[in-house]
């Protein structure tokens, strides 16, 4: 069985099942036949004792006459040899029959069922019979009469030994051969039938095994999803099949998004890495000059390696705060503890904070909002650092005499912010990685840029919304919504 598909074993316990039920429905029937026979045989010759009963002499006032007794019996049973006739005494004792010698197996007849035929209860009534030990057989009785008294009954057998002997040979001859071929077509077309139900049944579920057979994680996700069930569906098949399919898609999804998670590292990796490396090479650089030509340098020379040492080390600690800030973000470390106020207000104050540096590269800090703007309900720490990467990004590529916007507008979701530079544009392929929250490559590069778009894009969607990267005519525009309160 272990080597049979399931429709083949669906398919044969039908079959098998089949055919043991029309064995139990031939047995029942058989058994109603005889049955049915039974009743109309004993229905028919019911007056049959009476008769005889009515037209013999068979005792008088000095009791049986026995050559009566056995030559009326002798005639009758010759007549007809399906029947036996005995003459019983009023205590059921058989005082008269014509059987041969050693057939008569039982001398007593049970009264009980001669008086229920005698009472006209429903037939078929079965009563003992004498040629057999346990054997009973359906009757005619009539009560014997003489000079006005009961002298005994005229019991007669309707189903001889003789007719039992011949429908037994018959039975075993004919009844087994015609219930041996019925089970045999019976069960061939039960298994044909249950072929083909169970083969047409299991169909989906064959087509779903092979779908799960040939599912494959890397191959490219659907590109839609799984038509919905009709209302009211019930079938389990079609249940199941649409559960695995919203079950593939989610895995192909998934892993979609393990890959890009995977990739996201690398490129993360790949990146500080490139951070670090010039920072720090500068630092060990201008420290081995330090040490080695400590006595020829001069004390201004010696100055100026240290003021380039401290600043390369300021730059290491800045990326590796700003690791740590990005780790506490990706991880949930950040509980947002939102406040309403008004954004206008701290757009001044972070621009204050680049007053000076902009003043040297006579870049202008511009701030731009209409009147009656909403308020913000926001996590006013959060969005200040956002801000300030925004602002220390554009301005670090802004062109000389060129200048930075902040632009505030309102939305239907609450308030637009825009930080727009005049500088040489940033890589598209940024966009893309800020889709992905990767850290982008291109103006990032040489500083902690990327990071800090990375930190600005994670504290936006902790709001709700994202970074994008609009298109822009020149220089480089950022985007992205803060909520109203």
């Amino acid at each position: 069985m272990s080597r049979l598909r399931l429709w083949q074993k669906l398919a044969l316990l039908s079959a098998l099942l089949l055919v043991l039920s029309g064995m139990a429905l031939l047995a029942m029937q058989a058994r109603q036949a005889v049955h049915h026979e039974q009743e109309v045989v004993q229905r028919l010759s019911l007056d049959l004792a009476a008769h005889i009963a009515r037209r013999s002499e068979l005792m008088d006032a000095g009791g049986m006459r026995n050559d009566a007794v056995r030559s009326l019996f002798g005639q009758l049973m010759a007549v007809n040899p399906s029947v036996e006739v005995y003459l019983l005494d009023t205590h059921g004792e058989v005082i008269g029959h014509d059987a041969p010698p050693g057939h008569l197996r039982r001398q007593r007849v049970d009264l009980g069922p001669l008086r229920a035929l005698l009472d006209g209860a429903p037939l078929p009534i079965l009563g003992d019979d004498p040629r057999s030990a346990g054997g009973r057989k359906i009757f005619s009785v009539a009560p014997l009469v003489v000079q006005g008294q009961l002298a005994g009954y005229i019991y007669v057998v309707l189903v001889g030994e003789q007719r039992q002997m011949l429908a037994d040979d018959l039975a075993t001859s004919g009844q087994w051969r015609a219930t041996l071929w019925s089970a045999a077509l019976v069960a061939l077309a039960g298994v044909l039938a249950a072929l083909l139900t169970f083969y047409w049944i299991t169909r989906p579920l064959r087509q779903l095994t092979r779908r799960i057979e040939q599912f494959d994680v890397d191959a490219p996700v659907p590109a839609q999803a799984p038509e919905p069930l009709r209302p009211g569906t019930r079938d389990e098949l079609a249940i199941l099949n649409h559960a695995h399919a919203r079950m593939a898609q989610r895995l192909a999804d998934q892993w979609q998004q393990l890959r890009e998670q995977d990739l996201q590292r690398r490129e993360l990796v790949a990146n500080i890495s490139h951070d670090l490396r010039t920072p720090l090479a500068s630092l060990h650089g201008y420290l081995e000059t330090l040490a080695m030509k400590e006595t020829t340098l001069s004390e201004q020379e010696r100055r100026r390696y240290l003021a380039v040492a401290l600043a390369q080390s300021g730059k290491v600690g800045a990326l590796a705060r700003s690791l740590f800030e990005l780790a506490r973000l990706e991880h949930g470390g950040v509980a947002l503890e939102l406040e309403t106020f008004a954004l206008p207000e701290l757009v001044q104050d972070v621009l204050q904070k680049f007053e000076l540096a902009a003043q040297a590269r006579q870049v202008q800090l511009h701030a731009e909002f209409p009147p009656g703007l909403p308020l913000v309900c926001v996590d006013v720490g959060l969005v200040d650092r956002a801000l300030t990467n925004l602002v220390d990004n554009a301005l670090r590529h802004a062109q000389d005499a060129s200048m930075v916007q902040v632009i505030l507008s309102p939305d239907p979701a609450g308030v637009r912010v825009v930080v727009q530079d005049d500088g040489a544009g940033i890589d598209p392929s940024v966009g893309e990685r800020l889709r992905r929250q990767s850290p982008g490559s291109g103006r990032g590069r040489g500083g902690n840029g990327g990071l800090g778009l990375l930190i600005v894009q994670r504290i936006v969607q902790l709001h709700g919304h994202a970074l994008a990267l609009e298109p822009s005519t020149h220089g480089t525009r950022f985007a992205f919504v803060l909520p109203h309160g």
